[in-house]
């Protein structure tokens, strides 16, 4: 659905060669929603712009939808949704004759249908004949998405879609991206917001000129942090018995690294932890379980590690590496 090789757009700037997108190669799939993850200047705008054919790329090649980005750009253009992180909305107008007007443009047939069908949608209906300026900042963004999605396009481009909204605005665009997902279309999602990435999205890229990696987020988890069991033990007579607990662990098959941390004076569950690395927790929990037991440790409770999104793009983005995986 949405194909790069060696993409690249560079910008001139004060006699200096700026490279906002450097040999771009990524694959998004028919249907998938696609994160698209990286600091402020990384070059996600521009590689929306890019796949849009809002500009021409320096190098590379693009397609969209199976039509090549630089020969069939008003093809592209027609096939496309967008939602920039500035709406841009006509705001004397009325959101009625907002979404006419864009409707006309983009050769919609039935352009009062599609109006009423999107603004009863994003719950907008009742406020049809408001002028856009009147609208609260969530409104004008639940706006320009029906803008964006008038044509019925089979790819949609997000960008930054719940920034700066409140919470309850946040959730009903958050459940709207996810109708779409229902519906097949492929989305094309630039955000910061880790925990939308985790929610919405089928697979993410970690992007800052180049890609730096690129798969499922728990795929990356695994990749980078590897699987690890924590368990919870009633506090010992002394830390040799912590130590002696984590060596018994540490002899177990497909046990990787055992890390003891014993309880400080300020933890207010006072408890002490092993930290185990492991290949295959659901299959090796038991048995560790079963070791702890008989070396006279009392287990409270054990729960998988599971490192947030932010752990994994914090690492990759300070790392400046790629984690592998499929492009």
């Amino acid at each position: 659905m949405i194909r790069t090789e060696a993409l690249s757009k560079h910008f001139q700037a004060g006699g200096r060669t700026i490279k906002a997108v450097d040999g771009l190669d990524l694959q998004v799939a028919e249907g998938e929603v696609f994160g698209f993850l990286g600091p402020n200047g990384a070059g996600k705008t521009t590689t929306v712009r890019l796949l849009t054919c809002l500009i021409g790329p320096s190098a590379g090649r693009a397609w969209v939808n199976g039509l090549a980005v630089g020969q069939a750009d008003r093809q592209i253009r027609q096939q496309v949704g967008i939602l920039t992180e500035s709406p841009g909305l006509y705001e004397r107008l009325s959101a009625q004759y907002n979404l006419a007007v864009f409707a006309e443009l983009y050769g919609v047939k039935d352009v009062r249908g599609q109006v009423e069908k999107y603004l009863r949608l994003l719950d907008l209906w009742d406020r049809r004949d408001s002028e856009a300026g009147a609208f609260s900042k969530g409104m004008k963004q639940k706006l320009a998405i029906a803008r964006a999605l008038l044509h019925e396009p089979p790819v949609v481009f997000l960008d930054e879609p719940t920034a700066a909204l409140d919470p309850e605005a946040a959730k009903t665009v958050r459940d709207f991206i996810e109708t779409l997902r229902g519906q097949g279309r492929t989305i094309f999602l630039c955000t910061h917001n880790l925990d939308e990435a985790e929610r919405l999205c089928d697979r993410i890229a970690v992007f800052q000129q180049r890609l730096i990696a690129v798969d499922t987020p728990d795929a990356l988890r695994r990749r980078l942090f590897g699987r690890q069991t924590v368990v919870q033990l009633a506090p010992p007579a002394d830390a040799a018995a912590l130590r002696r607990w984590a060596a018994a662990v540490a002899g177990l098959p497909g046990v990787q690294h055992v890390e003891p941390l014993a309880a400080s004076a300020d933890d207010q569950e006072r408890a002490d932890r092993l930290i185990i690395s492991l290949v295959d927790p659901p299959a090796q929990n038991p048995a560790i379980v079963r070791t702890l037991v008989a070396q006279g440790a009392e287990v409270q409770f054990v729960n998988e590690v599971k490192h947030s999104l932010e752990d994994v793009y914090l690492s990759l983005i300070h790392n400046g590496r790629a984690a592998g995986g499929e492009a």
